[in-house]
């Protein structure tokens, strides 16, 4: 049946789409699961990053299975609601995540990989919300997510029209980071992960934080919560452990990634 898996690299998590034979499209269980795998990944001080995947060549995430996850909210058995954690809608995962699109990344796939903070695509993934084309909206956090992160007229024009674009394109909009050949997308992912890892855990949650909690405050009161995010940072024990390791000419060890820094 495929589901959702969750392994490690150190302090790396790697959580996949399993469902290679259908795209990964998901059921409703992935969607319970994916969630669960996000809360996993807040809640384990051992892992500092995620990197979510597709098993297999083909799908990064085709979105809701047509056949199941669809129809279940056709019917009103829920509301989509249900799935903000999968969403990462309202979220307390302030551990950045890195999605590894490693082929075709449609509908809820894509609403997914726009809750996520780096993106590195394979040269051959397509992106696309064909939603509109069989009468629903992408609600997962798309009509609101899309159009704070690239231009307006772009963002329209995938969520209306429904077609599909390449990876460059993608990169054009400002939808990715990179694009790399297919066979390195989980390997350049892992990469830059395990860079994030070596970083301050605390200075690195405070951003994610700030930037989400942010953005809809009006500029004098965002620049007041925005220094008290800061005095949160540099009063932090990482912040003097980086200090001191900056004077003393040496790698620091951030309290928050624990012993061995």
């Amino acid at each position: 049946m495929g589901g959702i898996t969750l392994d490690r690299d150190g302090a790396v998590a790697v959580v996949r789409f399993d469902r290679p034979d259908k795209l990964n499209a998901l059921t409703l269980a992935m969607y319970d699961e994916l969630g669960a795998a996000f809360a996993e990944v807040r809640d384990d001080d051992s892992l500092a990053v995620a990197v979510l995947t597709g098993a297999g060549p083909r799908a990064f995430c085709v979105g809701a299975d047509l056949t199941e996850s669809i129809p279940a909210l056709a019917e009103g058995r829920f509301d989509i609601s249900h799935w903000d954690a999968a969403h990462q809608k309202h979220t307390r995962l302030f551990k950045p995540v890195i999605a590894a699109v490693n082929g075709l990344c449609l509908g809820g796939g894509f609403e997914i990989m726009l809750s996520t903070d780096i993106r590195i695509a394979a040269d051959t993934a397509e992106f696309g919300l064909p939603e509109t084309g069989v009468g629903v909206v992408p609600a997962g956090g798309t009509l609101s997510r899309l159009t704070r992160q690239i231009p307006y007229v772009w963002a329209m024009e995938l969520m209306l029209q429904g077609d599909r674009i390449p990876a460059a394109q993608a990169l054009r909009y400002g939808l990715l980071n990179d694009v790399v050949p297919a066979a390195d997308v989980l390997d350049a992912a892992l990469e830059r992960a395990h860079r994030l890892a070596a970083r301050s855990g605390s200075a690195l949650g405070v951003v994610k934080e700030a930037v989400l909690r942010l953005g809809d405050l009006p500029q004098d009161q965002a620049f007041h919560s925005e220094a008290l995010y800061g005095q949160k940072a540099f009063t932090s024990p990482d912040a003097r452990e980086g200090l001191a390791a900056f004077a003393e000419r040496r790698a620091p060890r951030f309290p928050s990634r624990g012993a061995d820094g």
